[in-house]
């Protein structure tokens, strides 16, 4: 081969490495690149995972203090229930009258009951049976005494209760001792126990009944 073809040979090898060169440093450079690139999601997934991580934290604290918030959810319905049983324990022998007029009883309830309801009732107490306090409920109307009874209530809290029978029915007179506001118009008088509001006739509220029979109610 000749000189001539040797060198154009060579020319050619040369062009070719070169060429080969360049490739070669264009990817190196894409290397570089993709390098920068992975470097930047490592960072951002650490991001992310503290983010993440953050959260876990965040979720546990709320699940935690909505567990605290139903033990306390729990723990006050149960003092409610409490509340409610003392509540109603207290007012386990009230009973409520509806039906005397306004200010008939004049400044002693306590004294006017005790001695009206077995006149209206047509009996007498059994001895087992005790007034302890007696009130008006709400506020007195002007000229009461001239207006039939209008959601009057009279409660009387009882030492003891006789087992009554459901006669809502009843309808009694005032008795002749005591002054009729309407000339002795009839008056219907109600009975109920304070607790449950049902209603029982006066005649059977008031019959003797036997210690075995009193209502105890909830305990």
């Amino acid at each position: 081969m000749s000189e001539d073809a040797q060198g154009a040979s060579m020319d050619r090898i040369l062009q070719e490495i070169s060429a080969v060169g360049r490739k070669l440093e264009g990817v190196d450079n894409a290397m570089v690149a993709l390098t920068a690139e992975t470097r930047s999601m490592r960072l951002e997934i650490a991001g992310f995972q503290s983010q993440i991580s953050g959260l876990d934290h965040r979720v546990a604290a709320v699940e935690s203090q909505v567990a605290l918030q139903t033990d306390r959810d729990q723990e006050l319905l149960h003092l409610r229930n409490k509340l409610t049983d003392l509540e109603v324990r207290s007012r386990r022998n009230n009973i409520c009258f509806l039906g005397f007029p306004e200010g008939i009883e004049g400044t002693d309830i306590l004294s006017y009951l005790r001695d009206t309801l077995p006149k209206l009732a047509d009996t007498t107490f059994d001895p087992s049976l005790e007034f302890q306090r007696t009130h008006r409920l709400g506020l007195r109307r002007q000229n009461g005494k001239d207006r039939p009874p209008n959601h009057s209530l009279l409660p009387a809290t009882w030492a003891g209760l006789p087992t009554v029978t459901d006669n809502p029915n009843a309808s009694l007179s005032l008795p002749s001792s005591s002054p009729s506001p309407l000339g002795g118009e009839i008056w219907p008088i109600r009975a109920s126990q304070d607790v449950d509001h049902q209603e029982w006739g006066v005649t059977d509220l008031l019959r003797p009944r036997g210690p075995e029979n009193v209502p105890r109610g909830p305990t």
